[in-house]
């Protein structure tokens, strides 16, 4: 067997990598100074919020006996944002955080200076839980279920004060949550 012309294919290719290769690393040290490419989803990462945002939209809410107007976080920029950089929040004032479709929710007080409380709330208006938050702190609080489709902010201890606990029904002004934000057009 002529072992020659194998040896010399192989060199050919040993060299034709190793060319290759250098080539290759000659292009990504061309290219350090440029910006990294969108991810693969082409998603790029949002931006964490660096400021209040201004007063949203308002909506009155009854919690049992007790009345609040509560600001809507609607959008992912509103929802994103939330209380950060809030300096204070009224007695009678939260924000409602309405999501398209019921998950474990997650909230966190990153960059939010006031002691607030959150309850996590059902498609039908149902408190599932309330949590208190401590001021700036970045582990998320996560919901024991992947039933809450709301999410209620209030001044800590309001729910305490206002003897509303778990098991109470949220509604608006215009009827349950589901027929104020997902009402079915016939």
């Amino acid at each position: 067997m002529n072992v020659g012309p194998i040896f010399r294919t192989l060199w050919r290719v040993k060299r034709f990598l190793l060319s290759f290769g250098w080539l290759l690393a000659v292009c990504l040290l061309a290219g350090c100074d440029k910006p990294l490419p969108a991810s693969p989803s082409g998603l790029v990462a949002p931006s964490v919020p660096s400021r209040a945002q201004p007063r949203l939209q308002t909506l009155k809410l009854w919690l049992g006996a007790s009345e609040i107007t509560a600001e809507l976080a609607l959008t992912g920029d509103q929802i994103q944002t939330g209380m950060m950089f809030r300096t204070n929040v009224a007695e009678a004032e939260g924000m409602l955080f309405v999501f398209n479709t019921p998950h474990r929710a997650s909230f966190w007080m990153k960059n939010v200076p006031i002691p607030l409380t959150c309850a996590y709330i059902d498609p039908d208006g149902r408190i599932l839980e309330i949590r208190d938050m401590v001021p700036h702190e970045e582990a998320p609080i996560a919901a024991a279920t992947d039933r809450v489709q709301y999410v209620l902010e209030m001044r800590q201890g309001w729910f305490g004060r206002n003897h509303v606990t778990t098991g109470a029904l949220v509604r608006t002004e215009r009827g349950s949550l589901q027929e104020t934000f997902f009402k079915r057009s016939r």
